[in-house]
């Protein structure tokens, strides 16, 4: 059973996702208000998964994360926000979240989600993968594309496409001839290169 740790500063947020998660059949093993406390629940809990509010008081959930994925490699962070801003999305990755989404994200995407992160690979948001790829991924000419995406294959731009339309790992398998294995493994390859590429623009 995936144990999942939620941490945000809002007590009714918090408690709407365990119930969502519970329900699902997951173990939700802790809850923090902040990110300092979230540090605390993570080194008593050891989870699997724990979902990170970005905007929080005393430590943000970006601080948190950097220091959950330094201290507990073997606990995954998805990050999740009100706020679908650049600044915010680049940040996690930075961090090194396995995931972004935003809160307004449905009960069904949010346990899928968790799903995939504790199985180790990467989630964002189809509306914040579109966004991405519109900023750095719209010129036709890879020599003058931004460095951002330049690194990316062609194959793990296709795939970021297609989880921008919304196609879960299955589906674009199924889309491009690859196993859902093999599209989670490409996703997380090129979530890997933009964290590179932005930890060397940062």
């Amino acid at each position: 059973m995936t144990r999942v740790v939620v941490v945000d500063d809002q007590e009714l947020v918090r408690s709407g996702f365990a119930l969502i998660l519970e329900r699902a059949g997951l173990e939700v093993v802790g809850e923090a208000a902040d990110g300092l406390d979230a540090l605390d629940v993570v080194a008593h809990t050891s989870p699997d998964v724990v979902l990170m509010d970005v905007r929080m008081p005393r430590l943000d959930g970006i601080q948190a994360t950097r220091r959950v994925v330094r201290d507990h490699p073997a606990t995954k962070v998805l990050a999740l926000t009100t706020f679908d801003l650049d600044e915010y999305v680049y940040a996690a990755v930075r961090a090194g979240a396995s995931g972004f989404l935003l809160k307004d994200v449905s009960p069904a995407d949010l346990v899928h989600a968790v799903g995939v992160v504790a199985r180790g690979d990467v989630v964002v948001a189809p509306a914040l993968t579109r966004r991405l790829l519109d900023r750095y991924a719209a010129e036709p000419d890879p020599a003058t594309a931004p460095e951002t995406l330049r690194g990316l294959s062609e194959r793990e731009v296709e795939v970021m496409q297609l989880v921008a339309r919304g196609l879960a790992n299955a589906e674009i398998g199924a889309v491009i001839g690859i196993s859902e294995s093999n599209a989670g493994t490409k996703l997380h390859r090129a979530m890997t290169k933009l964290r590179e590429a932005c930890d060397g623009n940062a």
